[in-house]
């Protein structure tokens, strides 16, 4: 019998890593000069990294935290439509996204890499197809689930 695989999130060193990832990308938003605006907001939730590290972990293969504690898909997707067209925003995003795997000291394995870029591009398309009107956003939408392969 082949040995199972393992997540892209226990791959990646579970929620230490994942956490370690999201403080990492906040601080990349915040320095950029055209997602730092978002980042800054005085209204953004005080546990935004952690939530987000929860969510992160989630999608890649870990516990259902975030889904199970703080919202569905349809929350997260919602918060982040209805802003227009965002220019290069999205692929700046992916950008910070994709160095901050460096900073947070994530494995370099090539695959590993390429996956957590898939998703991420996946992600950001995914909420740009609402980018005109937030209150189309199905209701009830469950949080992604993302492997090696791709969207579960």
């Amino acid at each position: 019998m082949p040995p199972v695989r393992p997540t892209l999130y226990e791959f990646a060193g579970g929620d230490a890593a994942f956490l370690a990832l999201a403080r990492a990308h906040h601080a990349r938003c915040l320095a950029d000069p055209v997602l730092n605006h978002p980042f800054s907001h005085p209204d953004q939730h005080p546990q935004h990294v952690e939530r987000l590290a929860a969510y992160w972990a989630e999608v890649l293969g870990g516990p259902a935290t975030y889904s199970g504690s703080l919202a569905d898909q349809t929350y997260v997707v919602r918060l982040h439509s209805g802003n227009g067209n965002l220019g290069d925003m999205g692929s700046r995003f992916v950008a910070c996204f994709v160095a901050a795997a460096d900073d947070a000291g994530l494995p370099d394995d090539p695959e590993f890499r390429a996956a957590l870029r898939a998703y991420m591009e996946w992600a950001v398309s995914d909420v740009l197809q609402y980018e005109d009107d937030a209150g189309v956003v199905p209701r009830e939408l469950a949080v992604p689930h993302w492997s090696w392969d791709g969207l579960l």
